[in-house]
């Protein structure tokens, strides 16, 4: 079965505060949500188009875990202290399954 891919899309709109969200994603929030979510992997990045985006990426072993994992009481949890620590941040969230990897 493919992987499945969990994206989480968060707008920081203040400038100033984004140094501090990138230390807390990195060490606070992402540890947290791979354990959580028993994930596979997981990478972050941030726009160069727009600074203010950045989005998380978990990748699954397939279709169900994902939907076990973002449809737990462990997102709700991830879900309250986020919402805790950055209450004017913005996410959307996405899931994709993967369609195909090509590498040389």
């Amino acid at each position: 079965m493919p992987s499945a891919i969990f994206v989480v899309r968060a707008t920081v709109p203040d400038p100033v505060k984004r140094d501090a969200f990138d230390r807390w994603y990195r060490d606070v929030h992402l540890p947290d949500a791979i354990k959580s979510f028993g994930v596979r992997k997981a990478w972050r990045v941030w726009s160069l188009v727009d600074p203010a985006v950045h989005q998380a990426m978990y990748q699954f072993d397939d279709v169900a875990a994902m939907e076990r994992a973002v449809g737990g009481d462990e997102m709700k949890r991830l879900i309250v202290d986020f919402n805790r620590d950055w209450p004017d941040v913005t996410r959307t969230r996405e899931s994709f399954t993967l369609a195909q990897i090509v590498e040389e």
